[in-house]
C-alpha cells in the first residue's frame, strides 16, 4: 500500500507556532516534485514537541489541502499504548491515509510488549499502520521474529526500518512478506537491493527530485540509474544527519530560503563548524543558496 518516496515532512514554525503559508508552500514542492506522499509530525516533523491539538489541526489541514493527490501518514506514536489509540483515532478521524507508530521509547519493551502495543493499537484503530524501528532514539529494537509475528495482523501494512543494519532487513524478509521501507536515506538503494518497497526520506525535503526518481528507477528495473542517484545523493544524506535531525534539513531550508529554520527546544541552531559543512555541500549538490 505505501512504497516509492514518502518525505517525512519538516514542521515549519514561526514565533512558536506551526506556520501553515510555509507547510502550504512546501507540500506544493512536494507534489510537484512527484513524491508519492508525506509523513507528517514524525521525527523529521518535531511531532515529539507538538502538543496535540496542534497535531489535530495539522492533519486536518493537510488532508483539506492535499485533497488526495498525494498520500498523508500521520506520526501518532509515543511510549504510552493508550495515548497511541487516542492518537491514532484523532488522526484517522482527521482523515490521513495511514499511520507511523515508533516502538515504545524510555519503556524499553520486552518482545512480549512489542507485539502487544502494536497488536492492541491495530485493533482498536481500523487504520494502515506502519511499524517505525529506530532504535537509536528509542532504546529498544524490535526483532525480526516480532516482525513477522506483526505481519499476520491485517492493518499493519509496512515497516519503516532505521535500524541501521542491512542484516535486520534481511532477517526480516526471510521471515515474512510485511513491506519494508527505509528508515535511513543513507541505506535506501541497498534496502531496495534486498527487496525494499521505498524509503520515508528526509532527504527528500531538499531534493525531492533526486529521492523519488532513484526510486522509480529501480522499480523501473533501472538499476544503473538508481545507482547513480544514490552515489549522487550520498553526499547529501551524510551531511543531513551531521547533528540529530531535523536540525541540519531545517537549516538546509532556510538557506534555500524556503524557511527560517525555527525548531523547539531541546534542538537548537546548527554548531557554526557544522554551518559550514552544509553550506558547501548545498552549493557542490548544485542547491541555490540565498541565505547563509
Amino acid at each position: 500500500m505505501f512504497s516509492g518516496c514518502i518525505t517525512a515532512l519538516v514542521t515549519p514554525f514561526k514565533q512558536g507556532k506551526v506556520d501553515y503559508s510555509k507547510l502550504f508552500r512546501l507540500i506544493d514542492a512536494q507534489i510537484k516534485a512527484g513524491v508519492q506522499g508525506l509523513v507528517l509530525a514524525g521525527t523529521t516533523g518535531e511531532g515529539a514537541t507538538l502538543t496535540d491539538q496542534e497535531k489535530e489541526k495539522l492533519f486536518r489541514t493537510a488532508v483539506r489541502y492535499i485533497k488526495s493527490q498525494i498520500i498523508i501518514i500521520a506520526g501518532t506514536g509515543s511510549n504510552d499504548t493508550v495515548k497511541t489509540i487516542k492518537l491514532t483515532r484523532m488522526a484517522k478521524s482527521a482523515g490521513v491515509d495511514g499511520a507511523l507508530i515508533v516502538t515504545p521509547y524510555y519503556n524499553k519493551p520486552t518482545q512480549a510488549g512489542l507485539y502487544l502495543h502494536y497488536k492492541t493499537v491495530a485493533g482498536k484503530v481500523g487504520i494502515p499502520i506502519i511499524v517505525y524501528n529506530v532504535p537509536g532514539r528509542t532504546g529498544v529494537s524490535i526483532a525480526p521474529e516480532t516482525v513477522a509475528r506483526l505481519a499476520g495482523i491485517r492493518n499493519i501494512v509496512a515497516i519503516k526500518e532505521a535500524s541501521g543494519s542491512l542484516e535486520q532487513v534481511t532477517q526480516i524478509k526471510a521471515l515474512c512478506d510485511i513491506p519494508i521501507l527505509s528508515g535511513e536515506d543513507y541505506l535506501t538503494f541497498p534496502i531496495l537491493c534486498l527487496g525494499g518497497k521505498g524509503v520515508i526520506s528526509v532527504t527528500s525535503n531538499i531534493a525531492p527530485e533526486d529521492v523519488a526518481a532513484m526510486v522509480r528507477a529501480w522499480e523501473g528495473g533501472n538499476i544503473d540509474l538508481a545507482r547513480d542517484y544514490h552515489y549522487k545523493l550520498a553526499p547529501l544524506n551524510k551531511t543531513l544527519f551531521i547533528e540529530s535531525n531535523p536540525i541540519p534539513v531545517k537549516t538546509a531550508l532556510k538557506m534555500m530560503g524556503m524557511l527560517n529554520g525555527e525548531l523547539r527546544l531541546p534542538l537548537c541552531p546548527m554548531a557554526k563548524e557544522n554551518i559550514g559543512k552544509l553550506k558547501t555541500v548545498l552549493k557542490t549538490y548544485g542547491l541555490s543558496i540565498k541565505d547563509a
